[in-house]
């Protein structure tokens, strides 16, 4: 029987302490959770997804759309309902038409096209009706021309859902087919997309990383532990992000936060994969498991924060973009990522330890077993033996392979993307473009605007008559606070590089003309690409020198943390080259290229910056254990060493994080799913190739010389062989 004094030992007093301070590390985050609970739900109300809005504040087709809402007060949205039939549409197909628009124009909402005009425009007649450019030319389609005033952007987008239920309702077409176009069209689509987004993704990848986690612990139970983990720094980094929004002007959209959803997943579970293998590994050292977690998360802490904080610094850089979409997400993420190492470095501990070594059944760690299983020798112990037998020839295969991927690069098509291009399926709108330019009708929904002092009406008219592309020229109503808004018919696709010239080209012709702003679809979307191609070239280089530079404060040397920057950079290249091979091929096998005929412009640069400050994270992991062993027995078994503790458990995490954002393809947003299928081609490439062997490789081949200028790089001796 122990004695008194026994029990007061220190040793005996330790597991009381730390049983105390992992009940109340829980009892702290269940009061957490119940805060971020009340808030997170509400981060959608300070959403911001019009793209106009995510422009720098000097961009001049946002200047000019601020004033043309100061002239016109809340515009109202133009939209087409198209209507076709092969082999052209019959007389009582042309009274059906006539009839739904007079209902369509009883739809509250629904508001003239023009002062003084019908609320509607429908054709009587296939000759009046191709005399107004109402019906095509092969009398298969006809047009209804409306728009849709349905308030500010809030009560927009809370009215937009019923009001285009009741269009859909009115119209109907027996044996023909029915669509929604144009912007009215186009919004009515995004809402559709977007809507129920973060659930539907949240839940997919939650089901995604359950099935590996349970592929990877062989556990019932064990995998719960992670996912609750990574569900409570969701809820918690989304309630941060909506003080944020609310309270800080940080833009937040539908893509920010799907892209955090995965973010956090992801980044949490590899986190938990990482931890919960040292914790496994001290428990067959240690029969107290509460020394064993101790153990554990000294040991592992410090190569999980540098990943971390290397993934939040890489996203931060994201601030000095000039557009508002690019600048919000950096925050976003940064904030994920922190509130997760918060989580998986203080609640997941607690929980383990909590639970005890039954969490681990069937195959609960004991000293005994698992030092026997040590012993042998696995996969990646004969991976590394073959690598070591000719390591100079393996990296400079293995780069050159890489080298070849990046072919694809010379396939990949960026630009802006037009409305029809933004989804991975069809959508209505752009079904009924489709069979608007396919029949030879012209959509003129989205004009070129023009607001200037409404002395310069003249000059602004003149101006805009001379541009070649540009149709009829009129006002847009009469002049308020002593400005006018001028419209010129545009034709061609707002995201058409024709378009684009057009608007150069009105801009060119105003210069003239005093204060005089360009702006409208086709100018937003030409700022837009203009900006997009001004961050790569700040965001990039600092991504680069901010990565390097935590690399080289964790390493203590440079020369490692150029070679590993090298081999990520690389990494990109090959991944961002298949992917454009993947993309070309689906752009041929999927109807109507389904969103993949063109990347659009943001794609690379978001794929540049997560795969840089992801793929980076694997060679923090490895390359921390490769210095933790090089100091005791140099680089070439500290190589082998790390290459056989860590392959297998990280391996998993990039798996599980290759995974996770390759969710992002089951959006129909094609932004998201080039992101997801890049990241996730990206992530495979850098755990299976460019960790596992390059990596690997070159620290076999420069040995003690990879740590220069550290004292490491001058130890070279006996041990070494």
């Amino acid at each position: 029987m122990p004695s008194t004094r026994d029990a007061a030992s220190p040793a005996a007093r330790t597991p009381r302490r730390s049983r105390a301070l992992a009940w109340g590390v829980l009892a702290l985050w269940a009061l957490v959770l119940a805060v971020a609970l009340l808030v997170a739900p509400r981060l959608g109300e300070v959403q911001d997804n019009d793209s106009s809005n995510w422009l720098p504040a000097g961009a001049e087709s946002a200047e000019g759309l601020e004033l043309v809402r100061q002239v016109q007060g809340d515009q109202a949205l133009p939209t087409l309902v198209v209507y076709h039939r092969d082999g052209g549409l019959e007389p009582s197909d042309l009274a059906t038409v006539g009839e739904q628009a007079q209902q369509l124009a009883e739809v509250d909402g629904v508001v003239p096209v023009a002062e003084g005009g019908p609320p509607v425009l429908a054709p009587a007649s296939v000759a009046a009706g191709q005399k107004q450019g109402l019906v095509s030319d092969d009398g298969e389609v006809a047009i209804v021309v409306l728009a849709l005033d349905l308030g500010s952007e809030d009560e927009q987008e809370e009215r937009l859902p019923t009001v285009v239920g009741e269009l859909r309702d009115v119209t109907g077409l027996e044996g023909g087919e029915v669509h929604l176009a144009g912007p009215g069209g186009q919004a009515a689509d995004a809402e559709e997309a977007f809507g129920g987004i973060d659930a539907q993704l949240l839940l997919v990848a939650l089901g995604v990383v359950v099935v590996l986690l349970l592929l990877t612990y062989r556990s019932p139970v064990l995998w719960l532990l992670p996912i609750v983990c990574a569900v409570v720094a969701l809820m918690c980094a989304e309630a941060i992000i909506y003080l944020l929004a609310r309270y800080a002007d940080l833009t937040v959209t539908a893509q920010s936060t799907a892209i955090l959803s995965v973010l956090v997943i992801g980044a949490g579970t590899d986190y938990a994969l990482l931890l919960v293998a040292r914790y496994r590994e001290e428990l067959t050292r240690e029969h107290d498991r509460h020394r064993a977690m101790a153990v554990a998360v000294r040991r592992a802490a410090p190569a999980i924060t540098a990943s971390a904080a290397t993934v939040a610094a890489g996203m931060v850089c994201l601030l000095v973009a000039e557009l508002r979409s690019t600048a919000g997400l950096g925050p976003v993420a940064a904030v994920g990522v922190v509130v997760t190492l918060v989580v998986m470095l203080t609640l997941l501990p607690a929980l383990l330890v909590c639970c005890g070594r039954w969490i681990f059944w069937p195959r609960r760690p004991t000293v005994a077993a698992e030092g026997e299983a040590d012993a042998r020798p696995g996969g990646w112990d004969r991976l590394g033996s073959a690598i070591a037998r000719r390591p100079r020839a393996v990296w400079v295969g293995t780069s050159l392979a890489l080298a070849a991927a990046c072919l694809g690069l010379l396939t990949l098509q960026t630009g802006s993307v037009s409305a029809g291009e933004q989804y991975t399926r069809e959508m209505d709108a752009a079904a009924g473009e489709r069979l608007l330019r396919e029949h030879g009708i012209a959509d003129t929904s989205t004009p070129v605007q023009v607001v200037a002092p409404d002395a310069e009406l003249p000059a602004v008219v003149t101006a805009l008559e001379g541009v070649d592309g540009l149709g009829e020229v009129r006002p847009a109503g009469p002049s308020r606070d002593g400005l006018v808004v001028v419209e010129a018919e545009q034709r061609a696709d707002p995201s058409s590089a024709a378009a684009a010239d057009q608007v150069r080209a009105a801009r060119a012709a105003l210069d003239e003309v005093p204060d005089a702003l360009v702006t409208g679809e086709a100018a937003t979307t030409l700022d837009t690409a203009e900006a997009s191609a001004r961050d790569d070239v700040r965001i990039i280089p600092l991504v680069l020198l901010v990565v390097t530079v935590v690399l080289m404060v964790l390493l203590r040397a440079i020369a490692a943390p150029l070679l590993l920057i090298a081999t990520v950079v690389l990494s990109f290249g090959a991944a961002l080259g298949l992917s454009a091979l993947v993309f070309e091929g689906l752009a041929r096998v999927l109807e109507y290229g389904a969103g993949f005929e063109r990347v659009e412009w943001s794609v690379p640069l978001y794929a540049f910056v997560f795969l840089v400050a992801l793929g980076i994270d694997y060679n923090i992991f490895l390359m921390t254990r490769v210095r933790e062993e090089a100091t005791r027995a140099g680089t070439h078994r500290g190589a082998l060493a790390a290459l056989a503790s860590t392959g297998g458990v990280i391996t998993s995490a990039g798996l599980v994080l290759a995974a996770t954002f390759a969710v992002l393809a089951t959006i129909p947003l094609s932004f998201l799913a080039q992101i997801g299928i890049t990241v996730a081609l990206g992530v495979v490439l850098d755990t299976m190739v460019v960790r596992s062997i390059l990596v690997t490789a070159l620290c076999l081949d420069l040995g003690d010389r990879i740590w220069w200028p550290a004292r490491l790089s001058r130890s070279r001796s006996a041990r070494e062989g």
